[in-house]
């Protein structure tokens, strides 16, 4: 019995040495270096206190980032307006005597009205949004938010109604300036839209859908920038977002995690005419450039090369027996422009713009115009494999662009010759197709399959061909003949004149 209460003695020692040890061990760590066996002790981080730290970081965090769009909101949106217009129409009222061909006030005033149709005005009204710029009352815009109206008014933050001017539009850009005689006016800071990066984190701010939404705030991030081909202005250089915009937006204020303005909201890309996740800015640099022209000037004039360009693709990069597809696409030059004068030819490829690699025929095009006339650019050129440096002093832009290239959208039906129809041209089809007087080739495209690997390439109907396979055609003939030399998968490269420019087109037959 003895030995047995011994024994119950012992096993409950070792129990409360095992208990007091794993305590112990509960705060040391081993902490082990190098390869060898050596080791130190150290007491562990109170459990509560590393606990506390993990969960109320993140928190700060968070509450630190939601701090900021509200600083962000509340600094941006006193200097945001929503713009009111109204336009007086005149609609056509007809009368239901008019389908018997006399109205019962015939016999006693005469014949007739022409038509028999009469007309009663209708004001017509608009809604969108802008941002005030200066503090005596600049406010840039959409130019399609105050285009062709009659009157203008804005509503400020602090609920004043306020009529505007017009002082300048540019419908290339699709901007406005309007201002309005008035104080106690926030402007906005400008920033600087070039250092814009994808996936920064923006707000817009404008009247989306209607006046009781004034000053509705969203967000997201820069989605892309330098968006072009959109086909809502002449001049595109969009920053792409999603932070939501709707109807109403128009002209409202984008803005950065500083609280500057790097955008002017212009349009969506919807299917249903509502958000879906990607909205368009006119960046601030430009925009900034067309307030300074139409407040100084009264309208925005633009430098003038006198080219058509475009850009180049490995099939064009294999026709003109280039290395590379870097660079753009020299085809008309107009006589007498700057570009004339300097001795730039159709064919050359422009590597350089004022010591700018040129990346695509867009960012040089605005690249171009965003200079002053009278301004002096330097080009460098590659021409036959040797490349040339040319000092062009540009002009004022007319009204006509010559670096926009028209395309002919008519669809004609299937074709032989590896899907590509061509007659000689004659008087007959310079008027079908409504060719300019003095147009060069003799070959006209009458028709192009459109499951031809021309189509793709952009060849229509109507487009005359000037060389083919760098060959200048003088006559049908001579066309047909090169044509029948060409084997089902050749590459074909044909420089044509469409509406008076120079397009080049390679694709393979």
């Amino acid at each position: 019995m003895k030995k047995r209460g011994n024994r119950v003695k012992y096993l409950l020692l070792l129990l409360l040495g095992i208990a007091v040890g794993g305590l112990v061990f509960a705060n040391i760590e081993f902490s082990f270096s190098g390869p060898d066996t050596s080791f130190r002790l150290s007491s562990k981080p109170n459990y509560a206190t590393a606990k506390n730290n993990f969960e109320n970081s993140p928190i700060e965090t968070l509450r630190d980032f939601n701090e900021a769009f509200v600083q962000i909101a509340e600094s941006a949106t006193p200097s945001v307006v929503t713009i009111f217009t109204e336009k007086t129409v005149n609609r056509r009222v007809i009368s239901p005597f008019e389908f018997f061909g006399r109205t019962p006030f015939d016999d006693f005033f005469g014949t007739p009205k022409s038509g028999g149709q009469n007309s009663r005005r209708e004001v017509q009204r608009g809604l969108g949004s802008g941002v005030i710029v200066t503090s005596d009352g600049y406010i840039l815009t959409s130019n399609h938010v105050i285009d062709n109206a009659d009157a203008i008014y804005i509503r400020t933050f602090d609920n004043r109604k306020i009529v505007a001017k017009v002082i300048g539009a540019d419908p290339k850009t699709d901007l406005a300036v309007i201002k309005v005689s008035d104080k106690g006016l926030k402007p906005i800071l400008i920033g600087d839209s070039d250092r814009l990066r994808v996936g920064e984190w923006v707000i817009a701010i404008g009247s989306p859908l209607g006046e009781s939404l004034a000053r509705t705030v969203t967000q997201g991030i820069v989605s892309a920038i330098g968006r072009s081909n959109v086909g809502l202005a002449d001049y595109e250089d969009f920053i792409q977002t999603d932070a939501a915009i709707n109807p109403g937006n128009s002209g409202g204020p984008l803005v950065n995690i500083n609280g500057e303005l790097v955008g002017i909201n212009t349009a969506i890309a919807s299917r249903t005419g509502g958000f879906e996740g990607i909205g368009f800015a006119v960046p601030s640099n430009m925009a900034q450039k067309v307030l300074t022209s139409l407040i100084t000037k009264g309208k925005v004039t633009r430098g003038y090369l006198g080219v058509s360009i475009q850009d180049i693709d490995e099939n064009i990069a294999r026709g003109m027996q280039l290395k590379s597809t870097q660079g753009v696409l020299v085809g008309t030059v107009v006589s007498g422009s700057p570009a004339a004068r300097a001795g730039i030819l159709t064919g050359d490829v422009i590597l350089d713009f004022n010591d700018r690699k040129a990346l695509s025929s867009v960012e040089l095009r605005n690249a171009i115009a965003g200079l002053s006339p009278g301004s002096m650019a330097k080009i460098r050129i590659l021409r036959d494999g040797e490349v040339r440096l040319f000092n062009v002093r540009l002009e004022e832009q007319p009204s006509g662009d010559a670096a926009s290239l028209p395309a002919q959208q008519q669809q004609q039906p299937a074709s032989e010759a590896f899907g590509i129809r061509a007659q000689e041209l004659t008087p007959q089809l310079a008027r079908q197709f409504k060719l300019q007087e003095g147009v060069t080739g003799k070959v006209v495209v009458t028709a192009v399959d459109q499951s031809s690997s021309a189509f793709s390439a952009g060849l229509r109907a109507g487009d005359v061909i000037v060389s083919f396979n760098k060959q200048p055609l003088t006559s049908y003939a001579q066309y047909a003949g090169l044509l029948r030399k060409v084997k089902r998968g050749d590459l074909v490269f044909l420089l044509v004149d469409r509406r008076g420019s120079k397009v080049y087109f390679a694709f393979n037959v």
